[in-house]
């Protein structure tokens, strides 16, 4: 597997993420990060390296941010960008995308500032059952 020992948002995610986290109430940050990753690669587009933003936001450690399931979040990506699971450019798009979640939700947030953090869930979860039937 990509060795990585952590990940950092960008130094805009770092307030971000605490807001979120706040707001939405469904755990501590490194839920919403693991819910923005998921989120930003459901959007099915491709991020490119070039554009990453900086690392001086918030830190994860890798088994803080994953649990038991890094193996499950780095196949998502070696998925979604045809790589092979030892890519050294595996934390890159791991962090491009939750930094890209998180502004995307942040968005949807702002727009409709009375969602719930379940009722999030519950429209996402919604919208994908609808996509696949």
């Amino acid at each position: 597997m990509s060795t990585f020992t952590s990940i950092k948002t960008s130094n805009e995610n770092k307030t971000r993420v605490s807001e979120l986290t706040k707001k939405l109430q469904l755990g501590t940050e490194n839920v919403i990060a693991r819910i923005a990753l998921g989120y930003s690669l459901a959007k099915d587009r491709i991020l490119k390296l070039e554009d990453i933003q900086n690392s001086s936001g918030k830190e994860y450690n890798k088994n803080v941010l994953f649990g038991n399931n890094a193996n499950h979040y780095v196949a998502l990506i070696c998925t979604h960008y045809n790589l092979y699971r030892t890519d050294k450019d595996i934390p890159k798009y791991i962090k491009m995308h939750i930094d890209d979640g998180l502004e995307l939700i942040d968005e949807e947030i702002k727009e409709n500032p009375n969602l719930s953090g379940f009722d999030f869930l519950i429209e996402k979860i919604d919208e994908g059952l609808r996509y696949i039937s």
